[in-house]
């Protein structure tokens, strides 16, 4: 072999040894990548399965427990739903996507004066199941009581025409934390006589608290998280 192969092939090897020898350090979830799963999961592409297919069969779910629950209580007794409205009953993904799952509040309230939030079908059909069974259907969102507006004009254009009452957070209310903000308001709901036999949310904190309906129904949403 000749000088230069032989430095040649010494280089090769010492480079292989050096790939080998590389230590690559223990790193949390790269955002990047995570942002492009969240996008093919919303689009039923790749490895996590279909967002529109998971909130059906939850939402599909939820008219089953209401209709149990519907069947399970007696006659005269006021019944009571409780929806929670962004990724519940809302889709926001247009501006979740557009603000690259991030949150700018001046981008978020925007949106929200828009009132172009489409309905979550599924979500729609167990609140159209709710009317026709005689059921109450009560909101309760984290948006401030300025929105009201907006959200009102948004839950009538995307179908939700009618409800018992809309709760939304005062201004007192703002720094509360979300899951005795909600108890709160629920407990409102039982003081006014009403038997809460479903609860839906996308985020536990929709749900924790007491008191709690007869069935909590959690939504699929990887978008964000509310503790």
């Amino acid at each position: 072999m000749g000088a230069f192969a032989s430095a040649l092939l010494s280089l090769a090897l010492a480079a292989s040894a050096a790939a080998q020898s590389i230590s690559v350090p223990r790193e949390l979830p790269n955002l990047g990548k995570l942002r492009l799963e969240l996008e093919a999961y919303h689009d039923c592409r790749g490895q996590y399965g279909c967002y529109a297919h998971d909130l059906d069969d939850e939402t599909a779910m939820a008219i089953a427990d209401l209709e149990r629950a519907v069947r399970m209580n007696p006659s005269g007794v006021k019944l009571a739903v409780v929806l929670d409205i962004d990724e519940t009953s809302l889709s926001n993904y247009a501006e979740l996507l557009r603000s690259d799952f991030g949150y700018n509040a001046q981008a978020w309230d925007a949106w929200v004066r828009q009132s172009d939030a489409p309905a979550i079908p599924g979500t729609l059909r167990f609140y159209r199941e709710a009317e026709n069974l005689g059921v109450a259907v009560f909101f309760i969102t984290g948006r401030p009581e300025s929105e009201r507006a907006a959200t009102e004009a948004n839950l009538r254009k995307a179908g939700f025409t009618q409800w018992a009452r809309l709760t939304l957070r005062s201004a007192s209310e703002a720094h509360t934390p979300t899951i005795a903000y909600k108890s709160a308001a629920r407990q409102r709901i039982v003081t006014a006589g009403y038997r809460i036999v479903v609860n839906m949310g996308d985020q536990m904190s929709d749900l924790r608290g007491t008191p709690q309906a007869e069935f909590s129904v959690k939504l699929s949403d990887p978008f964000y998280y509310i503790p």
